[in-house]
């Protein structure tokens, strides 16, 4: 699994070196990842915590921290090519999570898709390509989680339904 977030942090990744690490958002994302077997170890905010990612890797739409945590349309699209290198050099990838909607549109979009294929949706999934399908979630950011716009479990929800497909047991 890929997830794929809005930016690195300017108080968690830029810091600590490893995404959503130091962020409120890093909290609920890893201990969900821990509790669908997506990581194991313990997370404690720290990048030497000993926590490991187990058959899934963590980037971001824009690759830069954006002013005000909202990128341009012009940042977007400049790192584009990057996230589409990530993407393709995956030879195993089954599953893409994208955290919100800039995530979600800059996928398709990396992948050749026009947004309107498949319109950003929380909990939503689409075949992006033979093998790959792109889940949807909301930002595990504490604006959305304190605001009530994805509580734990949605995003547990989201999570479980991308474990049940890599397990073959989707529906």
């Amino acid at each position: 699994m890929l997830i794929v977030g809005l930016a690195p942090g300017l108080k968690g990744a830029n810091r600590t070196g490893r995404p959503f690490t130091g962020d409120f958002a890093g909290d609920l994302l890893y201990s969900t990842l821990l509790a669908y077997g997506f990581a194991k170890g313990s997370y404690r905010a720290d990048p030497v915590d000993g926590l490991e990612l187990i058959d899934c890797r963590i980037t971001n739409a824009v690759r830069c921290v954006p002013p005000q945590n909202k990128p341009t349309p012009l940042e977007i699209a400049t790192c584009r090519p990057f996230l589409a290198a990530t993407i393709t050099g995956m030879a195993r990838l089954a599953a893409i999570l994208a955290l919100g909607r800039t995530a979600h549109e800059s996928t398709l979009v990396s992948l050749g898709h026009k947004r309107s294929s498949a319109p950003f949706v929380h909990a939503a999934r689409s075949e992006l390509m033979p093998g790959v399908t792109l889940f949807s979630s909301y930002h595990c950011s504490r604006y959305n989680t304190q605001t009530g716009r994805l509580t734990t479990e949605m995003f547990h929800a989201v999570v479980a339904s991308v474990r049940a497909h890599l397990d073959g047991n989707a529906t």
